[in-house]
This record gives structure tokens, C-alpha cells and sequence, in this order.
């Protein structure tokens, strides 16, 4: 019997990962993944479909089978259909506030920086693409020398005093807002019906005093954060070591979060259900409604 329920998951998980796969083109551009800089807000993807009808994308991952997976998953495991909710940090729970390229220029202009915004993003892709020494970790505790290395191929600026304004600047509430306005309210309605949450980010050691600074670390059961755990996302340790620190299984979590390859791969490696925000779920809340749990 366990052997058939194994089985029929399986097939329909391949479904389900062909259906993601095959959808919706996502950039992989690193630009949109990484913590010190990300795109504007008016990027978000939740700033495209809180309210209102899906787009035809969506609608179809639903026809691949997303119903019939939750009616399955129901059948097993009761009305909730998840124990826990991992959801990612930057382009999923918090977005910046203004363009990297602007705020490293606007606070450059005083250290001599002169490159325009669209010079300095694309010398930020550039540094960003190319290996980082030897490690294979770019965010190693505070991540300080990766990012001095990533600030000054960016702005052509060295200077220690223009990198710790600009560093110390996204650990701030000024550098970041909240994707979802309803997180909060969502968050709470979780814990309540018993579904623990965490946090999988790839960042530096600032992840919690960014939270801190937006006063959210409360909202959460775990935070796993790459420069902590060693390992970043695809990699399906991070995934791993957030069930650990929450006292879940693999197979009773998903994961919600805004990079297909990061996030939804990588999750999926891991054993975890995994959903793409902006394409699969649009809000905290639908994430919260197709788990069983009404907010």
C-alpha cells in the first residue's frame, strides 16, 4: 500500500515538475537573486497579480494537475495538507526599495563614482558571473570580501568608507519593504492551525538584522541562512537543515520562493513540495488557502 501511495506520487511529481519546467519562461539573470541589490519593487512579481484573474500560465499549471495533487495530498495527509512553509528572503518575502544600479550611484556620487546606472549594472553582472576565487560559497559569514570585490567592479570605487555606507545601508528598513502587505496576518493564521514557517535565503549574516529591521524575525519558527548553513541554495542542504531546525520531514514541507532554479529545483532535490511565487501562487494568502489553512 505504502509502495502504491510512493508510486502514484512520484509520477504525478514528475507531472507537476515538467508542467514548472516547461512553463513560463524565467530569467536566470543572477541580478534578480542575490541580496545587496535586486531589481525595483515595480519588478516584484507580486506587485503584478494580487487580486484578480490568473494569467493563462497559471491557469494552465492548474489543468497539469495542481488540483488533483492537493486532493491527493489530502487524501493522506487530513484538510492540512502541509506541515510546514519555507519561504524565501529577497523577490518573495522582501523586495528593495529602490534599484541597486541607483543607490550605488547616489551614495557613490560623494566617494567619485561616475558611471552611469546602466554601466554600473552591467559591470555588476559581470562580476557577479565570474567565479569567486576558489570558494564555492559567495556569502561566507558577514560576506564582506565578496561584496568589496562585487562594489568596486561594479563603480570602479575602492574606497573602505563608500563600501561600508553602501554595506551597512541593506541592513536598514530604508533598502527593503515587505513583498506581500498581508505576510503578517498570513504568517500568524499559519502558526495558529499548527504549520510552522522559516525562512531559506541565500545572504550573509545581515538576513537578521534586515528582518530585525522590518520587524518580522518574530513572524518565523527558523531561519536558514546560507552563510550559516554552508551551502546555498540549489543545494539541497540549506532545504535539508530548515526541516531539521524545524522538526519536519521533507516530504510535509513546501517551499515557496521566486527563482525557479534556486528555489523550485533545488526544494524539489531536497524531497520538498516547492511552488514559484509570481506563477504558481501570487500571495502569502493563496499559499496559506491551498495548504487547508482560511486566513
Amino acid at each position: 500500500m505504502a509502495l502504491m501511495a510512493t508510486t502514484a506520487r512520484t509520477k504525478l511529481w514528475r507531472l507537476l515538475a515538467g508542467a514548472s519546467r516547461s512553463g513560463t519562461s524565467y530569467c536566470n539573470d543572477r541580478i534578480l537573486s542575490v541580496p545587496l541589490y535586486r531589481a525595483s519593487s515595480s519588478s516584484s512579481p507580486f506587485s503584478t497579480a494580487v487580486t484578480g484573474t490568473a494569467p493563462a500560465e497559471h491557469r494552465g499549471f492548474e489543468i497539469l494537475g495542481v488540483k488533483e495533487y492537493e486532493d491527493y495530498r489530502r487524501s493522506l495527509y487530513g484538510e492540512i495538507t502541509h506541515k510546514a512553509v519555507l519561504v524565501d528572503a529577497v523577490g518573495t518575502l522582501v523586495v528593495p526599495s529602490q534599484p541597486m544600479a541607483q543607490i550605488y550611484r547616489q551614495i557613490g556620487e560623494k566617494y567619485g563614482v561616475e558611471y552611469s546606472e546602466a554601466e554600473i549594472l552591467n559591470r555588476y553582472r559581470r562580476a557577479y558571473g565570474r567565479p569567486w576565487g576558489k570558494s564555492r560559497l559567495r556569502y561566507v559569514n558577514d560576506g564582506r570580501p565578496f561584496w568589496q570585490y562585487i562594489v568596486s567592479s561594479s563603480t570602479g570605487c575602492s574606497d573602505s568608507q563608500y563600501f561600508e555606507e553602501l554595506y551597512n545601508y541593506y541592513t536598514t528598513n530604508k533598502a527593503w519593504h515587505l513583498c506581500d502587505p498581508e505576510a503578517e496576518k498570513v504568517f500568524k493564521a499559519l502558526r495558529k492551525a499548527g504549520v510552522k514557517v522559516a525562512v531559506v535565503s541565500n545572504f550573509d549574516t545581515r538576513l537578521r538584522p534586515v528582518l530585525r529591521a522590518l520587524n518580522c524575525e518574530h513572524w518565523f519558527d527558523a531561519v536558514a541562512v546560507s552563510a550559516e548553513v554552508e551551502a546555498e541554495k540549489p543545494n539541497p542542504i540549506i532545504f535539508l537543515k530548515a526541516c531539521e531546525l524545524l522538526g519536519v520531514k521533507p516530504e510535509d514541507v513546501v517551499h515557496i520562493g521566486d527563482d525557479r532554479r534556486n528555489d523550485i529545483w533545488g526544494a524539489r532535490d531536497a524531497g520538498c513540495d516547492a511552488w514559484l511565487w509570481g506563477s504558481d501562487v501570487y500571495s502569502f494568502k493563496e499559499v496559506a488557502e491551498r495548504i487547508g489553512v482560511r486566513v
